[in-house]
């Protein structure tokens, strides 16, 4: 109420807005226009600390939590609340002061930005405290009078620079400080402009319309230490965060940054304020007990001191740790011994820093003898040299001081409030106070001129919400060459990245090693010094990466960067490090021992060089060498009975198929062809059906001579004479050549790799392009064998002395089954071994044939040639 009604003589435009909302708020009462007007007009009670001021044409506001020492206020509600000064002097915040005075004082010098218009100050400590710094700033935004009087407030020129209102206030030096200071100046549409509020929340334009900063949001703060561990590969990180929005919002930036990216995070453990012994010291076994090496910490900075003393205790001191903004820099921390023993080499994202040319020698030039009015100097000056500046003490404590001799001198003095080296937040309230001229220009320049940087200055109120306009628009080039200007409320992101490293004498420094644009890292990895005291960057995974040759899998139950490795299958490979999944080699490749490649695959073929096919080359040749022996024995004894008893004729044909059975074995071993494919197959086909023919005929010549012996059978003889012989054969012959050529000439057998057999060698065999062909010869083949089988069968117990078809049959039973046994042989055997059981089968029937027909003749016309004769063949 009492605060209303300076803010309704001072903002007549926006003030019955202001009230009605005021008091809605805390009231809950809504009065009319007519009532506001009827108020007494009263002061609301302003902090005893006047602050700094300056008087200009444009009055700057300032808000900065000097003093860390809040009064005492008793809260009986008796009377009016009247907040008494704040004690306990800081010298950061005090370099935050200076800089926006010295900002001020440039652009007052300047002849391009705001020409003519010269600006002053109004600033004040707001203690750290939200109803101080919320009486500060409606007070700085009315104006300081302590009369009613709105005629004295007309004359804008001639009003003092504490009774002038400002249309801007730099200051919140928090994000809940923010938030409030926001809220409250949002119904007089007065911008303000933090320099370290960092809170995402304050991003949303719709609750905070009059917001602005030139602190980047700690969205992208998260993003950055992200984008580090996806870059330096940590798969596996601990989080250590506050236990409010701050914290939970990185932990929640952070997992979304990495997802997909494999990086998981082994826990989450939190700090709160009111507990931070307890929860440091669970904190501290978490990350003792965990296999994470590199341990993320988005926290204050007196919170992360806790923790490091209770990894201390336990004696954790190789992590890694990666650093949020609010302690990377902090050097209560660096010089802390406990520190450098637990958490060296620390990585961390810290405000961007930058230099200020003059603003050094503009700090060490600060005596109160030249700056009379400027309390916080005096009481600073008081502080370090512990002596009183002026000859009138203002305060009891300092009459007790002896007076200043003069010589005092910051020169030498080093403090944070000295201590340029390094200009981040201090950075951040100069681009505040040349953002701010920026929109003022903007506001007052000419725009029907050419030149931009004319005036048509007016010496007038500047109603705030004409700043707010053009606080929005703001875009210019900073002194240092730095791109400002607005995305809503946040001016784009940018952070230096910083390490900590050990110095000689075993203290810690701070080293800058890159930097954040945005989304973008610009790093240089070999001026890191890690925690392990080198530049080899620490591992922190939760499996290692499975090497190439083996595929990773999911371990049941737990996070997708805990797995195991397994190799890859025969014929399929990983040639990169933690593939998913193998991949299996083209069919003309398979995968070399290791997995890693996919190599040709060496072509196998049944050789002459290899054991097996000398072996069987052996065997064939023998077989064609025995036959041949035969053939010669019955060549020379052609006249003898036991040759002329059995058809001699048949008998050297069978003796030539035999021979050419033998022979067409060797066909199959060596390098298939084209022509080799197509003439073994023929060849075998022909020659045993040749074979089997001349041992049908014989059957049928046995039952034919002993069917005439019968009466009236004389005739069946002369019927199936020596021409019907030959003929026979020649015709069961045909056939097979038909079937041989009808199958050749369609679709005969190729050679072809056999790639569907596993391994690195692949066999070279001729394929059945066509299994109907290569069944019908095999099938004829085997009609034949049955039917001669049959009638040799019914033979066998004619009465001779030497009857042939006893052996016929014999021979036959051997054949029959060698050829039902080479089937599922044939079928089953893999690559060459398949050729082989063929070409075993050829041997095996051949030889069966050339030993159980010719072995028992050789035996007598060799060995028992008395048996030999006509007599002895016709007796019975």
């Amino acid at each position: 109420m009492l605060g209303s009604s300076v803010l309704l003589s001072l903002w007549p435009s926006s003030a019955s807005m202001l009230l009605i909302g005021l008091m809605g708020r805390q009231l809950g009462l809504r009065f009319g226009l007519q009532v506001v007007q009827a108020l007494t007009c009263s002061r609301w009670g302003s902090p005893g600390d006047q602050g700094l001021s300056h008087d200009g044409d444009i009055m700057i506001g300032g808000l900065f939590s000097l003093r860390y020492k809040p009064s005492v206020t008793a809260q009986d509600f008796t009377q009016l609340q009247y907040y008494q000064s704040c004690t306990g002097l800081q010298n950061l915040p005090l370099q935050y002061i200076y800089a926006m005075i010295f900002a001020l004082e440039e652009i007052n010098q300047s002849a391009t930005l705001l020409p003519g218009v010269k600006l002053g100050y109004h600033i004040r400590d707001s203690c750290g405290t939200h109803p101080w710094a919320t009486q500060a700033a409606l007070t700085v935004v009315g104006g300081n009078s302590s009369s009613c009087n709105s005629a004295s407030l007309t004359n804008y020129s001639a009003a003092s620079s504490a009774d002038k209102p400002v249309p801007l206030i730099i200051g919140g030096s928090s994000s809940v400080a923010a938030k409030a200071l926001a809220k409250t100046l949002e119904p007089l549409s007065v911008p303000l402009m933090s320099y370290t509020a960092s809170c995402p929340c304050l991003s949303d334009r719709a609750q905070y319309p009059n917001f602005f900063r030139t602190m980047p949001s700690d969205v992208y703060q998260a993003r950055a230490m992200a984008q580090l561990a996806i870059r330096f590969k940590w798969t596996w990180i601990g989080a250590v965060v506050a236990n409010n929005d701050y914290g939970f919002m990185a932990v929640k930036v952070f997992q979304e940054e990495t997802a997909g990216k494999e990086v998981c995070l082994a826990f989450v453990e939190t700090l709160q304020r009111e507990r931070i012994v307890s929860d440091a010291r669970r904190a501290a076994l978490t990350i003792q007990a965990s296999t994470a090496r590199v341990i993320l910490v988005f926290s204050w900075y007196t919170d992360v001191k806790e923790l490091f003393l209770q990894l201390a205790k336990i004696n954790v001191n190789d992590r890694q740790f990666l650093a949020s903004e609010a302690w990377s820099t902090s050097t209560t921390l660096l010089e802390n011994p406990i520190t450098s023993k637990v958490a060296s080499g620390v990585v961390g994202v810290a405000i961007r820093s930058s230099t200020i040319p003059g603003f050094r020698n503009y700090i060490k030039s600060l005596n109160p003898l030249k700056r009379p009015d400027d309390k916080f100097l005096r009481e600073f000056w008081v502080k370090e040299f512990g002596c009183n500046p002026d000859a009138k003490p203002q305060t009891s404590s300092e009459a007790s001081l002896p007076p200043c001799s003069g010589t005092e001198s910051l020169e030498r003095v080093q403090n944070h409030f000295t201590d340029t080296s390094q200009l981040r937040v201090t950075y951040n309230v100069y681009l505040a106070v040349y953002a701010a001229a920026h929109a003022l220009h903007n506001l007052l320049s000419c725009p029907n001129r050419d030149n931009s940087s004319s005036s048509c200055f007016i010496l007038k109120h500047i109603k705030p919400i004409e700043l707010l306009q053009q606080m929005s628009k703001v875009n210019f080039t900073s002194p240092q060459g730095e791109l400002l200007y607005f995305q809503g409320g946040d001016t784009p992101a940018k952070y230096d990245l910083v390490n900590w490293q050990k110095t000689p004498d075993g203290l810690q420094k701070l080293t800058l090693f890159g930097r954040v644009d945005g989304f973008d890292l610009h790093l240089n990895e070999s001026a890191v010094q890690w925690s392990t005291g080198s530049n080899q960057v620490p591992v922190s995974v939760c499996s290692e990466s499975c090497p190439p040759g083996t595929r990773k899998a999911n371990r049941k139950g737990e996070p997708l960067c805990c797995f195991d490795c397994f190799p890859c299958a025969e014929g399929e490979i990983s040639n990169k490090t933690g593939s998913p999944h193998c991949e299996r080699c083209p069919p003309e490749f398979w995968s070399n021992p290791e997995r890693t490649a996919c190599i040709p695959r060496q072509l196998d073929f049944l050789s002459f060089n290899e054991t097996l096919g000398i072996t069987l080359t052996t065997a064939a040749v023998s077989g064609f060498v025995v036959t041949s022996a035969v053939f010669v024995v019955f060549l020379y004894y052609r006249h003898t009975p036991v040759v002329r008893a059995n058809n001699s004729e048949l008998s050297f044909l069978l003796l030539l198929s035999l021979k050419l059975c033998f022979l067409c074995s060797l066909v199959f071993i060596g390098r298939p062809s084209v022509w080799s494919c197509r003439f073994q197959q023929a060849a075998f086909g022909i020659s045993f059906v040749l074979c089997v023919s001349c041992l049908q005929v014989k059957t049928i010549v046995v039952l034919a001579a002993f069917r005439s012996a019968r009466p009236g059978a004389e005739a069946l003889m002369k019927w199936f004479g020596p021409g019907q012989q030959r003929g026979s054969i020649c015709v069961f012959t045909s056939i097979q050549v038909i079937i041989c050529a009808i199958w050749l000439s369609l679709n005969p057998p190729v050679p072809q790799a056999d790639f569907k057999v596993p391994g690195l060698t692949v066999t070279l065999k001729c394929a059945m392009a066509s299994l109907v062909g290569f069944s019908l010869v095999l099938g004829y083949i085997g009609l034949l064998a049955c039917t001669c089988l049959l009638l040799a069968f019914l033979a066998r117990k004619l009465p001779d002395n030497f009857n042939e078809a006893k052996l016929i049959t014999f021979s036959m039973l051997i054949f029959c089954a060698v050829w039902v046994a080479f089937v599922p042989a044939y079928v089953t055997s893999p690559g060459k071994y398949s050729v082989a059981v063929e070409i075993f089968a050829i041997l095996a029937s051949s030889y069966g044939l050339l030993f159980c027909i010719f072995a028992p003749k050789c035996f007598i016309i060799l060995l028992r040639p008395e048996k030999n004769t006509k007599k002895h063949m016709m007796s019975r």
